[in-house]
């Protein structure tokens, strides 16, 4: 078996005339694997995925799987989440090297540090963040069950949250309270132009402007609805409206097409003058030739050490039980 993974991932040619889904339905077939795709990977790895889903859905969908393997088309953090809920199962990711610039914004030890500052408070983490952060977490939420889980807790409550400063914000704004906010962001959702999305507004006088509460505050003033990138697409399937400017990673625009394929979905453009469209380079990096391989040689495989991932389970368990509380 190839053990080389100096690239992050397996780097074997695929035959350019093989029939590569046929080749991924067997080999999943045989070995019982799964293969879960987030929102936001590109549309062929959408397409073949056995579910695709945001955070909260993937970590649900990871949590009943009967599969042996689990490959997760997302980014590392998605893989570890999957490991920490099923530390039996082995979960592949097609390439070691889809991090998360919002998980990069907050390292475990700055992060440990910051929580000792507030030994009163309630940490709340993001999913968007390491295993080792998660291990000095209370509760961990998604962007589609933030404010339930957060309004879940005393109006005085103390509360630590990061590590997304929007979000945190946003949370704040439409709860009224004051959550202490780590300072991180996504790289993705800080980029996009609003002078351009007024400008797409004016082109587009119809269409409604949905975005994602990782945005900044200006972007989400403007915006006609706000919402995860699960609440975008079932905005956009039950809304009558028929034309939407999306401010959140672009790859989402291939199920709301999918969902919706008479509405037209217009991305919203990123401060850099040369791009039409906002998409997470760590996202790109999963592609189907590494689908297969990571799925023949079974590498590369996300392992998250024994005592963090016994301190991280509690509070990836508390989310997913009061997201069924809550019915989400």
């Amino acid at each position: 078996m190839i053990q080389n993974l100096s690239a992050g991932y397996i780097n074997v040619p695929v035959p350019k005339d093989m029939d590569i889904k046929s080749e991924i339905n067997k080999l999943r077939k045989e070995k019982n694997a799964v293969i879960l795709a987030h929102y936001y990977q590109t549309g062929d790895l959408q397409d073949i995925a056995d579910f695709v889903g945001d955070s909260l859905a993937l970590a649900q969908w990871a949590a009943k799987t009967k599969a042996d393997i689990i490959v997760l088309c997302g980014v590392h953090f998605m893989g570890e989440t999957a490991k920490i809920i099923c530390p039996g199962k082995k979960v592949l990711v097609p390439d070691l090297n889809a991090g998360c610039s919002l998980a990069d914004s907050c390292p475990a030890e700055e992060f440990t540090a910051f929580v000792k500052k507030y030994p009163d408070h309630t940490v709340i983490s993001y999913v968007n963040t390491t295993a080792a952060v998660k291990a000095v977490t209370d509760v961990v939420v998604t962007s589609t069950n933030a404010k339930q889980i957060v309004d879940s807790f005393p109006a005085d409550a103390k509360i630590i949250f990061g590590p997304d400063r929007n979000l945190g914000n946003y949370i704040n704004s439409i709860t009224g309270r004051n959550m202490i906010l780590w300072d991180g962001a996504c790289h993705v959702h800080e980029l996009f132009s609003l002078e351009k999305i007024l400008a797409l507004k004016k082109e587009y006088p119809e269409a409604e402007v949905i975005t994602h509460p990782e945005c900044k505050q200006p972007i989400i003033q403007v915006s006609d609805f706000v919402g995860s990138t699960a609440a975008l697409l079932k905005y956009t399937i039950t809304s009558d409206k028929k034309q939407f400017i999306v401010a959140t990673e672009s790859g989402v625009i291939h199920e709301m097409k999918k969902k919706s394929p008479q509405k037209k979905f217009i991305p919203a453009p990123p401060n850099d003058s040369t791009c039409a469209c906002n998409e997470c380079s760590f996202m790109r990096l999963n592609t189907m030739e590494k689908l297969y391989n990571c799925l023949k040689y079974e590498l590369p495989e996300i392992i998250v050490d024994e005592e963090i991932q016994k301190k991280a389970i509690r509070p990836i368990r508390k989310m997913l039980e009061l997201s069924e509380k809550l019915g989400l």
